[in-house]
């Protein structure tokens, strides 16, 4: 029993530590969305302010890149749903021996790097564009176009992987059916393969935006006058950001939660409505008068829609009034006082240093003072650590303090060589008088 306990109480642990790796990044990036410093930041926190938002939306660039973002994702949802139906259906229609080589060939564009295809879609259709004689400001080089080209390439086997996993239930008895009753091949797509396929087509239509949307790696190489939003994005982080793409990240962190809920909700719905019309009567189906529970009862995803959407709805009222001015006008100068303390301290420790530093100064120079006093002039006693190199007196030659009345020259004396380090190496007289040695 202990190890039972024990067991769940480390499983929801490492679910705990999942979510927290997981979802901490976004947390942190909507919290930053309400502080006030200029830069993203959710410690410390300063003041609570909408500001970043009104700044999202005064952003043209931004602005410019989610439209150009919409406008990919739904043409790239048109064509890699398209191609990825049509793949799906010839991969299970296919001769048995070639359906693994033609699976291979789906799968591949999502094994390639999307560097890669971006160049090439991007030097491909150059060449088409050539070889048409079309003028570089035709529909071939159209920003536009080359991304969703270049992204339906590999995006469409995502949407194929999704169409076979719902194709491969499909009974084919029922297409037969429909055409032993005179239905024409194009009638039996529309009127039984079609519904069947709605759920999948639609899953993968889904995941066709959210990917073209996030794309970046092929849409750098095709975007030309056209970035996207991931571009605008990148282009701003160089040059530094702003709390503005914190607001953005919150409003998508949002939008996805709440579209998330939604389709739980409608999901949930949905089996209730069935389960209701299982235990119903037949007067009850025939009137149409189920009885169903309330929207909110054994549905917890509808009550976390209720709930984001009250969220929602408290942060539009507070941003509209509520003003973070005055606790900004405090924030302000809080940090200047505390300037100015920091310049105060700053002051005093380099008095302080230099005061400590004239002290030990004069100290030194005294001490000077006593040795100078107390060692004899000529300078032969050596207390330095490089054995009187340094002296001023070295070079000199040692002792010069002898008087000119005795008749005794300026230049040092034989014996002085013995008090330098070097030997009389820097004497200035010694190559005058190795010259005068050599000319005898």
């Amino acid at each position: 029993m202990k190890s039972f306990s024990f067991l769940r109480l480390s499983v929801w642990f490492y679910l705990a530590i999942f979510f927290a790796y997981l979802l901490g990044p976004l947390v942190i990036m909507s919290v930053t969305a309400f502080n006030s410093p200029g830069f993203p930041q959710a410690t410390p926190w300063e003041c609570l302010t909408f500001e970043w938002f009104s700044a999202l939306f005064q952003d043209e660039r931004i602005l410019n890149g989610i439209k150009n973002s919409i406008l990919v994702g739904f043409g790239t949802v048109v064509m890699s749903v398209a191609m990825g139906l049509a793949g799906a259906l010839m991969l299970t229609q296919i001769w048995p021996k070639l359906r693994a080589t033609y699976y291979t060939v789906i799968i591949a564009p999502i094994l390639i790097p999307g560097v890669v295809i971006g160049i090439s879609t991007l030097v491909f259709w150059d060449r088409v564009n050539r070889m048409l004689g079309l003028g570089a400001d035709s529909f071939l080089s159209n920003g536009l176009f080359l991304t969703i080209i270049g992204q339906s390439t590999f995006i469409a086997s995502y949407c194929m992987l999704v169409l076979v996993a719902r194709l491969q239930r499909y009974d084919t008895a029922l297409t037969e059916a429909a055409l032993d009753l005179g239905a024409t091949h194009a009638q039996a797509f529309r009127k039984v393969l079609l519904p069947f396929m709605k759920p999948a087509i639609a899953s993968a239509a889904v995941l066709a935006f959210l990917a073209s949307f996030e794309n970046y790696n092929t849409t750098t190489f095709t975007f030309g006058e056209y970035p996207t939003l991931t571009i605008e994005l990148a282009q701003k982080v160089r040059y530094g950001i702003t709390p503005a793409i914190s607001a953005l990240a919150f409003i998508i962190v949002v939008l996805t939660v709440f579209a998330a809920l939604f389709n739980e909700a409608s999901i949930r719905r949905r089996e209730l409505v069935a389960a209701a019309r299982k235990d119903a009567t037949v007067e009850e189906l025939e009137s149409g008068r189920l009885r169903l529970p309330s929207f909110l009862s054994s549905n917890w995803a509808a009550v976390g829609l209720v709930g984001v959407a009250c969220f929602t709805i408290v942060i539009v009222g507070t941003a509209t009034v509520y003003s973070p001015a005055q606790c900004i006008a405090d924030v302000k100068e809080q940090k200047r006082m505390e300037t100015e303390l920091r310049i105060q301290e700053l002051r005093q420790r380099r008095a302080e240093d230099a005061a400590r530093r004239a002290a030990e100064e004069a100290e030194n120079g005294g001490a000077d003072a006593s040795d100078s006093t107390s060692q004899p002039s000529t300078g032969g006693g050596n207390n330095s650590g490089f054995g009187g190199v340094f002296s001023p007196n070295t070079l000199g030659g040692g002792d010069t303090a002898a008087p000119e009345a005795e008749g005794e020259s300026s230049a040092p004396a034989p014996t002085a060589e013995g008090n330098s380090a070097f030997g009389g190496a820097f004497d200035p007289n010694a190559l005058s008088g190795a010259e005068a040695s050599d000319g005898n």
